[in-house]
C-alpha cells in the first residue's frame, strides 16, 4: 500500500470508527461534501491538499470574482475523483442556504472572515478558517461563541501546529531540553516594497462593492485586490500575517495562553512613497509570568540569521532552539551534548501534484495536509482540533492588540476573563471596528 492510500485509509478508518460508535452503517458514510469561500491563491492551496488526503467531493465554490472562481472550478473538476465541476455562487449566504455541506473553508481576506464563519456555524457546517480569524477583537469573540453554540469543529489555518519538523521541535521543549526559557524572539525580515495602486475600472467579472463588504471603501485597483495585506482596511499588517504564525507556534510549544500585557511600537519608516499603510518596522512584546515574547519585523534589510528569515528563537538555561518553516536547530548549552538539526519535510514524490501547482509553497504542503487530516479526524470524533478556534482567537487577538498598542502609544493590560483592556476605555472602544452599511457587526449576544 502506498503512502497516499495509507493516509486516505487512515482518515476513512477514523470516520468508520465514529460511524460504528454512533450505530451507523459504513454504507451511510459518503465522502464529505466540501465548499470553499474565497477561491484565491491560499484557498486553492488548502482545498487541493484536502483532496490529496481524503476522497471529498467539492460541491460548491463562492467568490465575488467570477473569473477566479471559474479557474478554481476547472481545477476542482480535474483534481477530484468524480470529475464534476462544483456549483458556483457569488454570495456565501446563497451557498449556505443549500444546507448540503459537511465542511466549508473560508479563505477570504481578513475583513471577510467573521460573517461567513458565523453563518456557516448556524448552517451546521464544520470549518477550516484562515488566520487571523478576524480584524477586530469582538469579531473573534462572536466567532468563538458561534462555534461553541452550534457545536462546530473549527480548524484555524495556523498549520505550524501540524508541521512535521516543528512537532519534533516542540517535543524537545516539552522534554525539557532547553531548561527554563526566559526569553523568546519571533521575527520576520524582508519582503517589503512600497505599494502604489493605480485606480482602474472594475472588471465586469468582479463585484467590488461586495469584495469590500463591511470594510472601508477604497477605489478599485488590481494591486489592492491582489495585495490587500498591504492595507490595514482589509488586513492586520505583517504581525497579523506573519507574526501570528510564530506567536501561535511558541504558545503551542510552551503551552501558553493569554499574556498579561502587550506593548508595541513602530510604523511606516522606510517604504514610503506608496499608498500602503502597514508598518514596515514593528516591535511588540507579549509579557507572561517570567517570560517575554518579543516580535520584530522589518520589511527592509537583511535577516539577522540568513537561515531563519522568519522564525522563532527560544532561549533557555540549558539550550537554545531556533525554529522556522524550513527547519530547526537545537543548540545545547553544555559541552558534549549533541546539537540537532532538522530540515523541512517535502512530499513531492508521494504527491506529485505539488511539483506543478502554481504558487504552491511546496515546503508548507505537508503541514497543510497534516492540518486537514487532524481536522477530519476531529470531525469524526467531535473533539477540538489542534488549532481550534479558541487558539485562533487568542493568537489573532494578541496580534490585533499589539497593533492597537502601537496605534495608541501605550502598553495594554489584558483581562482575559472579562475580555477588556484594563482601565483603558479608549482602547476598549477600538476592540470593535465600525462596519460599512448595510453590514452589521457581529456581537456575542446576537450569535
Amino acid at each position: 500500500m502506498d503512502r497516499r492510500r495509507f493516509v486516505q485509509s487512515g482518515v476513512a478508518g477514523l470516520a468508520l470508527a465514529a460511524a460504528h460508535r454512533y450505530g451507523l452503517e459504513a454504507a451511510e458514510q459518503p465522502p464529505k461534501r466540501v465548499g470553499l469561500i474565497g477561491c484565491g491563491w491560499y484557498g486553492k492551496s488548502d482545498l487541493f491538499r484536502l483532496v490529496q488526503v481524503s476522497p471529498v467531493e467539492i460541491v460548491s465554490l463562492c467568490d465575488v470574482d467570477k473569473k477566479m472562481m471559474a479557474d478554481c472550478a476547472e481545477m476542482a473538476a480535474a483534481r477530484q475523483a468524480s470529475k464534476k465541476k462544483p456549483r458556483m455562487f457569488t454570495d456565501y449566504r446563497e451557498m449556505l442556504k443549500e444546507k448540503d455541506l459537511d465542511l466549508v473553508e473560508i479563505a477570504t481576506p481578513d475583513h471577510w472572515h467573521a460573517l461567513p464563519m458565523i453563518e456557516a456555524a448556524k448552517a451546521g457546517v464544520d470549518m477550516y478558517v484562515q488566520k487571523p480569524i478576524s480584524v477586530d477583537i469582538v469579531e473573534g469573540q462572536a466567532m468563538l461563541a458561534a462555534a461553541r453554540k452550534y457545536k462546530r469543529v473549527v480548524q484555524i489555518g495556523m498549520q505550524r501546529r501540524s508541521t512535521p519538523h516543528l512537532i519534533e521541535a516542540r517535543n524537545l521543549v516539552k522534554e525539557g531540553k532547553l531548561g527554563t526559557v526566559g526569553l523568546v524572539e519571533i521575527y520576520s525580515y524582508g519582503g517589503g516594497r512600497a505599494s502604489k495602486p493605480e485606480p482602474a475600472p472594475v472588471p465586469e467579472t468582479l463585484d467590488w462593492e461586495f469584495w469590500v463588504g463591511p470594510a472601508p471603501m477604497m477605489t478599485y485597483s488590481p494591486e489592492i485586490q491582489r495585495n490587500w495585506r498591504q492595507f490595514m482596511e482589509y488586513g492586520n499588517g505583517t504581525i497579523g500575517d506573519m507574526g501570528i504564525h510564530m506567536f501561535d507556534m511558541v504558545r503551542w510549544f510552551m503551552g501558553l495562553g493569554w499574556p498579561k500585557r502587550i506593548s508595541s511600537f513602530g510604523g511606516l519608516r522606510v517604504l514610503k512613497g506608496g499608498k500602503s499603510n502597514i508598518a514596515d518596522a514593528q516591535t511588540a512584546m507579549f509579557e507572561y509570568d517570567d517570560l517575554t515574547i518579543v516580535w520584530q519585523h522589518r520589511r527592509f534589510g537583511p535577516s539577522v540569521d540568513p537561515n531563519y528569515p522568519w522564525g522563532a528563537t527560544l532561549y533557555g538555561d540549558q539550550g537554545t532552539l531556533k525554529a522556522g518553516v524550513m527547519g530547526y536547530d537545537y543548540i545545547p548549552a553544555a559541552k558534549g551534548v549533541q546539537p540537532i538539526h532538522k530540515d523541512v519535510t517535502y512530499e513531492l514524490e508521494q504527491y506529485p501534484e505539488d511539483k506543478t501547482e502554481a504558487r504552491l509553497e511546496k515546503h508548507v504542503a505537508p503541514a497543510i495536509r497534516g492540518h486537514m487530516k487532524d481536522l477530519l479526524a476531529n470531525m469524526a470524533t467531535r473533539r477540538r482540533p489542534v488549532a481550534d478556534i479558541e487558539e485562533g482567537y487568542i493568537s489573532s487577538s494578541c496580534c490585533i492588540l499589539a497593533n492597537l498598542s502601537m496605534q495608541l502609544g501605550r502598553t495594554l493590560a489584558w483581562d482575559a476573563q472579562k475580555a477588556v483592556v484594563i482601565g483603558d476605555e479608549e482602547a476598549n472602544r477600538l476592540l470593535r471596528r465600525p462596519y460599512r452599511k448595510p453590514w452589521v457587526h457581529p456581537e456575542v449576544k446576537s450569535v
